[in-house]
């Protein structure tokens, strides 16, 4: 397991090692192209520093890597506060995000698909306004005013990639402790089942809902996020949050491993319409 920053350096030094060897390059022979030592190529590519990301895109150049999208997602990964000149949203909160949050949603920004469980609250992308107030305060607690409502501003502002062109695919399992944990009172419990509705309707959001009745599953363990792209699978992260940070999961084995237990789950999880009609059904209290 390792923090955000150095999972995104071994990914981004692997793929870019992919790249120069589908280009037919030696680490020589690219450092060359671009103007280094060769030793500045092999530090990228072990990820054992980092790399900034105009030297991503002059790698990238050098290698004839046309792919805007991948170009794009590898900028990202070295940790740009700039991509192509375009300014990220989540660096106008750098005093407030801890970096491992910054990290999270640089990668959630560029993922095209998240599969996720949740044991105890409603998805950070489907909050509504008054239910994320309610659990950020209850999270963080002690907060100032002004530092509750960025961070609720944020986790809004996060929610905008479900409606990007293409949007995120957004399949989420839900235990039924979800739905039935009044978070910040009834008419704010209320507001945000009618939300998961609206949501599960919607062609890119798949919500299943793991009832009681299914008993003890894998799930116990705890949530879990799986951030998938498309350009490649071996950029697919794995992410557990923790109090007081988040942690990583690269390898091969432990995203397999998670993605067998995502797929386990749905298995015990109601069907995408039955678990509508249980969530709307809860929010009428039948």
């Amino acid at each position: 397991m390792q923090h955000g920053p150095a999972v995104r350096r071994r990914k981004l030094g692997a793929e870019l090692r992919a790249l120069r060897t589908s280009a037919g390059l030696t680490s020589g022979e690219a450092a060359r192209l671009v103007g280094w030592h060769q030793s500045k190529v092999s530090r990228i590519e072990t990820g054992t520093s980092g790399v900034k990301p105009a030297d991503v895109r002059l790698l990238l150049d050098a290698y004839g890597v046309a792919d805007m999208q991948l170009r794009e997602l590898l900028t990202v990964l070295a940790g740009s506060d700039d991509s192509g000149g375009r300014h990220h949203w989540w660096h106008a909160y750098r005093g407030v995000l801890p970096p491992t949050y910054r990290d999270f949603i640089s990668l959630e920004s560029q993922a095209t698909a998240m599969r996720t469980l949740e044991t105890t609250v409603v998805p950070g992308l489907l909050q509504t306004p008054e239910y994320a107030r309610a659990v950020t305060r209850a999270a963080v607690g002690n907060l100032p005013e002004d530092r509750l409502d960025t961070l609720v501003e944020v986790r809004l502002a996060r929610q905008d990639v479900l409606r990007a062109d293409p949007p995120l695919e957004l399949s989420a399992v839900l235990d039924e402790a979800v739905l039935r944990r009044e978070v910040g009172g009834p008419g704010v419990m209320a507001r945000q089942l009618e939300r998961l509705v609206e949501a599960a309707r919607l062609p890119h959001v798949r919500l299943r809902v793991l009832p009681f009745a299914a008993g003890a599953h894998i799930g116990v363990t705890g949530p879990f996020v799986i951030l998938s792209f498309m350009s490649t699978s071996d950029l697919d992260v794995v992410v557990l949050d923790h109090l007081t940070s988040s942690l990583y999961l690269e390898r091969k084995e432990d995203l397999r491993a998670y993605t067998e237990a995502f797929n386990s789950l749905l298995v015990h999880a109601l069907s995408p319409e039955d678990s509508l009609d249980f969530i709307a059904g809860t929010a009428t209290g039948a």
